[in-house]
Order: C-alpha cells, then sequence, then structure tokens
C-alpha cells in the first residue's frame, strides 16, 4: 500500500510538470491579450469643439485646450511684455518656420530691425485671433506686423468665413496698437498643381486685398513668386507642396524686403 501511494504521488508530480509549460503560456497569452481588452475598455477621445474662423478661440486637442498652443503662447506674451519689437511676424507654421529653414535669409534680411516670430504650427485665424486679444500684443507697439494667416481653414471653413477671420486680426491688432502698419500677405499657394484648394484661398484673397488702404493696411501678393509658368509648385520651393524651403524662405524675404523698409521708417 505504501509502494502504491508512493508511485501515485510520483505520477501526479510528473503530471504537474508537464502541465507547467501550458500554464507558462496561458499566462503569456493573458498578458498579451490586457493591452487590448484596457483600450476596448479606454474612454473615447472628446470631440473638439467647432469654431467660427471669425470668433477668438484657443486651440484644443482631444476635447482640451492644446498643452502646447498654451505654452507657446505664454511664451509670446512673455517676449511682449518684455518689449522691444519694431517688426512682428504673426502666423503658422510657414510664419513659425524662419526659425527652420528660413533661419538664413532671416538673419540676412531682418536683422537690422528688432523682430519677433509669432508662429503655432496649426494656427488657423481664430487662433491667431485669440493670442492677439490675450496678451500677445500687450507691451509692444510694433512699427509692422507681417501677417499671413488662413490656409488651415481652407479644408474645413468656406473662402468669405476665412475672409472675415483675416479682417478680425487686422482690427484686432489695431485695437492694440492704433498706428502699426499692417504687411497682410495674400495666403500661400498650396498643392503641386492647380486645384480647389488654391480656388478657395484665391476667393479669400481675392476678399482680404480689399482691406487695403495704402496706409495703415498694405496688401502683398507674393503667391506668384513660388509657382513655375503653368502653376506647378515644385519641391524645390515647398517640399510638402505647403511649407517652405531655404529657397522659398529667400523668396519670401527678397519680396517683402523692400515695402518693410518703407513701413518701418
Amino acid at each position: 500500500m505504501k509502494r502504491f501511494t508512493l508511485l501515485t504521488s510520483v505520477s501526479l508530480a510528473v503530471w504537474l510538470a508537464s502541465l507547467a509549460p501550458s500554464f507558462a503560456q496561458a499566462n503569456k497569452d493573458a498578458k498579451k491579450d490586457a493591452p487590448k481588452d484596457a483600450k476596448k475598455d479606454a474612454q473615447p477621445k472628446k470631440p473638439n469643439p467647432v469654431q467660427a474662423p471669425d470668433v477668438a478661440a484657443p486651440k484644443f486637442q482631444d476635447g482640451e485646450p492644446s498643452a502646447g498652443f498654451i505654452k507657446t503662447h505664454e511664451g509670446y506674451v512673455a517676449t511682449a511684455k518684455a518689449g522691444g519689437v519694431d517688426v512682428l511676424f504673426l502666423g503658422d507654421s510657414i510664419t513659425a518656420g524662419w526659425r527652420g529653414n528660413g533661419k538664413e535669409a532671416w538673419e540676412k534680411s531682418f536683422a537690422a530691425y528688432k523682430t519677433a516670430n509669432f508662429g503655432i504650427g496649426g494656427d488657423r485665424t481664430q487662433h491667431v485671433l485669440w493670442r492677439i486679444t490675450n496678451g500677445e500684443l500687450d507691451g509692444i507697439k510694433p512699427k509692422a506686423v507681417v501677417l499671413m494667416i488662413g490656409t488651415n481653414n481652407s479644408g474645413s471653413d468656406d473662402a468669405d468665413g476665412i475672409a472675415r477671420g483675416v479682417t478680425a486680426i487686422v482690427k484686432a491688432i489695431h485695437a492694440k496698437s492704433p498706428a502699426t502698419k499692417v504687411l497682410l500677405l495674400a495666403v500661400f499657394p498650396r498643392g503641386e498643381k492647380p486645384n480647389p484648394q488654391r480656388e478657395k484661398l484665391a476667393k479669400v484673397n481675392e476678399t482680404i486685398a480689399k482691406l487695403h488702404d495704402g496706409k495703415s493696411v498694405h496688401y502683398l501678393d507674393i503667391g506668384a513668386k513660388f509657382l513655375t509658368a503653368d502653376g506647378t509648385l515644385t519641391k524645390e520651393i515647398m517640399p510638402d507642396f505647403l511649407h517652405l524651403s531655404k529657397a522659398g524662405y529667400q523668396i519670401w524675404a527678397d519680396a517683402i524686403t523692400p515695402k518693410l523698409a518703407e513701413l518701418t521708417k
């Protein structure tokens, strides 16, 4: 009887040992499946609020004000409070790009001015309007503001709405600093070939061109300088057919330098 019990115990131990790899694999599989289940149980991201292009609003991400946007804005407010800005560039990532691909052209063309670059990637008209009304011109009275904005609105807003947004920005600048002259640039062309989005932006430009009065607002359309004779945008000028290369920024700098000199006398 003792021998039988011993043999039974040994057999049971062997059998349990044989199951160990299966248990281990099952544990691994359970852990592997856990993240998938967690994703299923995760709360869906909050939708961002619908924003009108001519009503001041901060940028949102996942239903909340974008932390990166707010942080960058606060840095610009601090720059404004420090004062000493004669020429302010205001806009989206294309303007922000003066710190990247445009750095060389910026240093060569605008070194004589006390400049500031308040460009934020992804900004739309309502975001720039919000930034102005929330401190980015408090503490400075620039001689000139170079404004180019609206391309990021073109996927969701109509031409009239975008033009209203640009108009609201110009008015907000003068509400903060009446003597500032705005060098209002036509929204740059985008896309390799002529396309509906370009056509929409052309309508925006046609409307905002009427803001030109030769005194406080000076409208300038330099878009054709980026294009070939048949209207093509090349990768040499805009590698992604939206953002400028070093050559593209030099074209921009050369195109506005004479006018900027006139406006800052």
